[in-house]
């Protein structure tokens, strides 16, 4: 079941491509997605944002986080261990959102616990056709939990 009204999501975008970033930033302003954004660009940035360690010390929790595999400093597949090894962090999902489709690095996301594996698509059609179908899914079919005192 869908709600007419999608609830605001704070989402996490782990890239360094400043291309990607924009490019996302604008699918999902096409598709209408009520968000509250944050892009950090390298793996131990977004374990800093999401330990609240540094210049984010009043950082949100998000909601989801959307993450890239190849990131400088720390892989993403690093952070994804990190955080899903972390009680206090362990519940966000982690939708991966990255160019590999190498069957190696799916398999690793999702013993990883990934919530998802997303190949991003070439064609700019077919991207923004990804993020719109993200969106609605996030933002009205799935169920995130309610983090009480974190």
């Amino acid at each position: 079941m869908t709600s007419e009204h999608p609830r605001t999501l704070r989402l996490l975008h782990v890239e360094d491509n400043i291309g990607d970033v924009r490019l996302v930033a604008e699918a999902l302003k096409e598709a209408g997605w009520v968000h509250q954004s944050v892009v950090v660009s390298d793996g131990i940035e977004a374990l800093d944002y999401l330990r609240r360690r540094g210049q984010y010390t009043n950082a949100s929790r998000p909601d989801l986080i959307l993450l890239d595999l190849n990131l400088p400093k720390k892989s993403g597949l690093e952070v994804l261990a990190e955080i899903k090894s972390d009680t206090r962090l362990g519940h966000i999902p982690v939708a991966v959102f990255t160019t590999s489709s190498a069957p190696l690095d799916i398999t690793r996301a999702y013993g990883l616990h990934a919530s998802c594996y997303v190949t991003k698509p070439a064609d700019l059609d077919d991207l923004f056709r990804v993020i719109a179908i993200m969106a609605k899914f996030w933002s009205n079919t799935a169920k995130l939990p309610q983090v009480i005192g974190l």
